[in-house]
């Protein structure tokens, strides 16, 4: 099993390349690595830090094996972790699960030529190995809620894009914002300041996480907070 190492540090650029993601702390100043797991109603920065547990690759589906193939490095001098967009599927899971919580995230995919289908999300109360997923879809007709949830006792499929209230999403090259929202069984996500779904499921914890889906994209200020 592989770590995150710097392989580049003049340039500022770090190789996710196993399913675990450490940082040598020589190459962060100390500051970036004091950011505990603190108590509830604490904001928790997931910024990776100098932990080799505190993510780890997932494929997609679960049952595949993560590709021998990095997909996601780190920019310290940004504070942004980027999907390289290597070609293959997976999430990059955050290894705490969350019950109550609100989750801010930027994110911006690379402008390509062309008019090329970007596709990425934001994940939140998955389980471990990502069957039952809750996604913030990040891809041109906006942002919105899909997955595989508990219904009823039952792992089923939904989609909220028809249920979205508007496109709020900036073209690529151009930051946008999510903020996540769970208390019981009630989600909310709101881009660029306004809620545009609300679901209900029978899902009360789970893992956040990235998706890794074919297209270059940074994510930063990924900002969790706990919630009663």
């Amino acid at each position: 099993m592989s770590m995150l190492n710097y392989r580049n540090p003049a340039k500022n650029k770090s190789n996710l390349s196993g399913r675990s993601i450490s940082i040598r702390r020589c190459l962060l100043p100390v500051a970036l690595l004091m950011v505990a797991l603190p108590a509830s109603s604490q904001a928790i920065n997931l910024f990776p830090q100098n932990d080799p547990d505190a993510w780890t690759r997932v494929a997609i589906p679960p049952d595949h094996p993560v590709s021998q193939v990095a997909q996601w490095h780190i920019d310290p001098s940004k504070r942004t972790i980027v999907c390289d967009g290597n070609g293959d599927h997976e999430w990059l899971r955050f290894n705490r699960e969350f019950r109550n919580f609100t989750f801010h995230v930027k994110w911006r995919f690379t402008k390509l030529p062309g008019s090329p289908a970007y596709n990425s999300g934001v994940f939140f109360r998955n389980n471990k190995d990502g069957s039952t997923w809750h996604q913030a879809q990040t891809a041109l007709n906006g942002g919105y809620i899909f997955g595989w949830t508990i219904i009823d006792g039952k792992l089923t499929h939904f989609n909220e894009l028809k249920n979205m209230t508007e496109n709020r999403l900036h073209p690529p090259g151009k930051w946008n914002t999510y903020d996540i929202r769970c208390v019981a069984d009630t989600c909310t996500l709101a881009v660029n300041g306004a809620v545009v779904n609300t679901i209900h499921n029978g899902v009360d914890k789970g893992y956040i996480g990235l998706e890794a889906e074919g297209y270059q994209i940074e994510f930063k200020n990924l900002i969790v907070k706990e919630l009663p």
